[in-house]
């Protein structure tokens, strides 16, 4: 590992849009300052050697020129809401989306903040009663998956305000669809 330099010096770590507090993910990608140049496979095997049980390096890579929060332009999350009434989420996710824009509030550490949820939603689809599938733009300022939920409940206070939400990708937005920010 290579350290900052300075009074304290810490490992040069930089996490690239980490999902929000209390969400799940299968896609976090981090940034690694290195001393001396290694193999990928062998900083993946060094660090998996060392994790907490359940948490797994899938995956290393050598760095891009591009920087990797740049490369991180679209998420993909699934959405489970339980105990909503049927047909209600297939209802709110519809107008939703026959929205131009669509504002929800949240509190950040500035203040109380408006966000254009509609604008950052480029796939949202209901799969059942309690799921959700969702695909979003990474903008700024940056709409997560709370708060859309946040704005299905501003239609319809049917829908219930907690949501387990899970990170399944993230990465490069080409064609519509989500590729690898490693390659």
């Amino acid at each position: 590992m290579a350290y900052s330099s300075g009074f304290s010096p810490h490992p040069r770590i930089s996490y690239a849009n980490a999902a929000p507090t209390s969400a799940a993910s299968e896609a976090e990608y981090v940034e690694l300052g290195l001393k001396e140049v290694c193999a990928p496979a062998k900083v993946r095997n060094a660090l998996n050697e060392v994790l907490p049980h359940g948490f797994v390096v899938l995956d290393a890579a050598d760095a891009v020129a591009e920087s990797l929060g740049d490369l991180l332009q679209a998420s993909d999350w699934v959405l489970k809401i339980a105990q909503t009434p049927t047909g209600v989420l297939t209802d709110v996710v519809a107008a939703l989306l026959d929205q131009e824009t669509f504002t929800v509030e949240r509190m950040t550490k500035s203040g109380m903040r408006t966000f254009d949820v509609r604008s950052a939603v480029i796939h949202l689809e209901a799969r059942d009663d309690e799921t959700l599938v969702l695909r979003c733009l990474h903008q700024t300022p940056l709409v997560r998956p709370d708060d859309v939920v946040s704005a299905l409940r501003k239609i319809d206070a049917r829908v219930p305000s907690q949501a387990l939400l899970t990170r399944v990708a993230q990465g490069p937005l080409r064609n519509g669809e989500i590729g690898d920010p490693l390659r």
